[in-house]
């Protein structure tokens, strides 16, 4: 492996432009070489942006012509291709390409499992955009976690919301919003897989355990929203959804997502609870400031700041900058660094998407069963 890794990046929309080509073009370790996009404009568009010599609209030509040690998968669903992420992952690892990939990698928790198998008999590493991990806030809170400050872990609370879509009158513009023709009688799976598994995957990160059942519900709060083309559609989706989880080991959790709760992007909260402390990590941009980490102990319960150590900061980082690019650069950097070291190091990895997407299939089936719902569910 040499020194430096060529990459290219799949999809050249919104998040594309806020956080992973950002981070692909500040990280030392990468040469970014090419971008694709069905919007060959788009994609051109981009490539000045952040000078990126080759472009593509067809993902098997940029993978047949050019000699690629990483991928991303950046690319926007549609309603003809909502599960373009799958295909992609499957393709990118069978050209033996390492694989960045934002979530979900599958719909379906087993196929994730066999993307991460076939990674592994290839020798390649994954990783998920699984962003609010790669906080420094979080970060530092896991360090303090895996150091004894909480203890034996006892509770842990996650939130993930905000008020994205809480007008009914803001066009929508996400396919998942709107469920397929015929399906409108059903509440479809929305904010519990496009907001929850960042929270998850903290959820069973912090812990360091895994689930053993979990029960939970799902609201359609705004039941008709507005379509691009400007007409009135039914959205019967969870824009809202609470679970509770019980762990292998002893102790619980609770995690809530939204897309209508009133507050800033990116809207978490992750409190842990345990025999020794308590720490609370904020991601929510608020009067100048994307991250906050506090904590308390037995003997001193008033929740105190505590100040994130510079090594939580990813290359070229500056006071100020917005939360996308600074929470994205660590993960980039982080999967770069993972890659150029060999060895079994792998955090965030397709692996956990597949324990994460196994928990969101778990709770909607509680909720279309009205029960509580063991795991592993196979």
């Amino acid at each position: 492996m040499t020194e430096t890794l060529r990459a290219a990046v799949l999809g050249a929309g919104r998040w594309a432009e806020a956080a992973h080509l950002p981070g692909f073009v500040r990280s030392p370790l990468v040469d970014l070489v090419a971008i694709c996009d069905r919007d060959e404009d788009l994609a051109r568009h981009r490539a000045r942006q952040f000078n990126i010599p080759h472009v593509f609209t067809d993902y098997q030509e940029l993978l047949s012509q050019l000699d690629l040690d990483v991928v991303d998968v950046c690319t926007r669903a549609s309603p003809t291709d909502p599960d373009n992420h799958e295909e992609l992952a499957f393709a990118i690892l069978e050209a033996g390409a390492h694989c960045l990939c934002e979530k979900p990698v599958c719909h379906d928790y087993r196929n994730t499992w066999k993307a991460h198998e076939l990674a592994q008999a290839k020798g390649l590493k994954t990783k998920v955009g699984l962003t609010f991990r790669y906080a420094p806030a979080m970060q530092y809170m896991y360090e303090l976690i895996e150091e004894g400050a909480v203890g034996e872990p006892y509770i842990f609370n996650g939130y993930e919301q905000n008020s994205q879509f809480i007008s009914p009158h803001e066009p929508v513009t996400k396919p998942d919003l709107i469920p397929p023709t015929g399906e409108e009688d059903q509440i479809h799976v929305s904010a519990l897989e496009g907001y929850g598994a960042p929270i998850i995957d903290i959820s069973l990160w912090c812990f360091r355990d895994e689930l053993s059942r979990v029960v939970g519900t799902m609201q359609n709060f705004v039941p008709y929203r507005t379509a691009a083309a400007g007409q009135r559609v039914r959205t019967n989706i969870d824009d809202g959804d609470v679970y509770i989880g019980e762990y292998r080991s002893g102790g619980f959790c609770t995690i809530q997502n939204s897309y209508v709760a009133v507050g800033n992007y990116p809207g978490l909260i992750a409190n842990i609870y345990g025999s020794r402390g308590a720490l609370h990590c904020r991601l929510v941009e608020e009067f100048g400031e994307c991250q906050t980490l506090h904590g308390a102990q037995p003997d001193a319960v008033e929740f105190v700041p505590l100040t994130i150590p510079g090594r939580f900061f990813p290359p070229g980082h500056q006071v100020g900058e917005p939360w996308p690019s600074l929470f994205y650069a660590n993960l980039v950097h982080n999967f770069m660094q993972e890659i150029v070291a060999g060895g079994e190091e792998n955090e965030g990895n397709f692996a956990q998407s597949a324990r994460v997407q196994e928990i969101i299939n778990a709770v909607e089936r509680s909720v279309r069963e009205s029960r509580w719902v063991d795991l592993p569910l196979a």
